[in-house]
């Protein structure tokens, strides 16, 4: 088994129009994954990009709803609908350039899976997804809004997934697609890529990052970093460009170009 991270930043431009989708990248990838399966099983995990960051970022669902009344909890559990629903419309777009490629994908909502505990996933029922990849599926789960179990409601990450999955079904590799080459030893395209990154030196690593001029890309780098730090007890861990064609399937060979994290 092979869990496919698909960054939001590689599916969508952030920075871009709401909902923008680039149906080619997603396709090319998909096209990828076909050269491996249906000997190779795969989980896909897709982050928000242009669909659920904006909702959730105005209607404020990181701060939950402990505490929170009349009007304004009304707003927010709204919001919490409209990110949601969001990152439905995305799914079905990951989804349908899978199938136009000749893969069964299928979405699985990620909030009806998973319960969160501040900040951490508390719970998850992957038997669903068990028997999806038994039945000859592929399962694309996504970034969402979750139950928590302390604050109400909270986002819960695709990297906070692709972590739970991994300690569950330890797969052979977990490969993180990204709009850059892979982990840099400064910020994103600005230092020098690291080709291997050893596990005892991610914490050093991301204490140099949080010590830079934060921008949003560079908080998501040390997210991702603080999650495969986890994931590698369990799995090969790769991070490359998902923009540029081939570099998932050198992933997957295991002689590709990116962030190779080794023990």
């Amino acid at each position: 088994m092979i869990i496919i991270k698909l960054g939001g930043s590689v599916f969508s431009d952030k920075k871009g129009g709401p909902e923008n989708f680039r149906e080619n990248v997603v396709r090319n990838i998909a096209r990828e994954i076909a050269e491996f399966y249906p000997e190779e099983s795969f989980i896909i995990v897709h982050g928000g990009g242009s669909f659920g960051h904006p909702e959730a970022r105005k209607y404020g669902i990181r701060n939950g709803l402990t505490g929170v009344t009349g009007e304004t909890a009304f707003k927010r559990r709204k919001g919490f609908s409209l990110t949601h629903h969001a990152m439905l419309r995305a799914s079905m777009k990951v989804v349908e350039a899978f199938l136009s490629q000749g893969l069964p994908a299928v979405s699985v909502s990620s909030s009806s899976i998973f319960l969160m505990d501040s900040d951490r996933v508390a719970y998850g029922d992957v038997e669903p997804i068990r028997k999806l990849i038994e039945t000859g599926f592929i399962p694309v789960l996504f970034g969402d809004v979750a139950v928590d179990l302390e604050k109400g409601i909270d986002i819960l990450s695709g990297d906070q997934i692709v972590t739970y999955l991994t300690k569950l079904f330890r797969p052979k590799k977990v490969v993180f697609l990204m709009s850059v080459d892979g982990i840099y030893d400064g910020k994103p395209s600005e230092g020098t890529l690291l080709f291997e990154l050893p596990v005892e030196m991610i914490d050093g690593l991301i204490k140099r990052l949080e010590g830079s001029a934060g921008t949003d890309v560079t908080g998501g780098i040390i997210n991702k970093l603080r999650e495969a730090k986890e994931i590698a007890r369990f799995s090969e861990v790769w991070f490359v460009n998902g923009l540029v064609l081939g570099r998932l399937s050198g992933a997957i060979k295991g002689d590709g170009f990116g962030t190779k994290i080794v023990p």
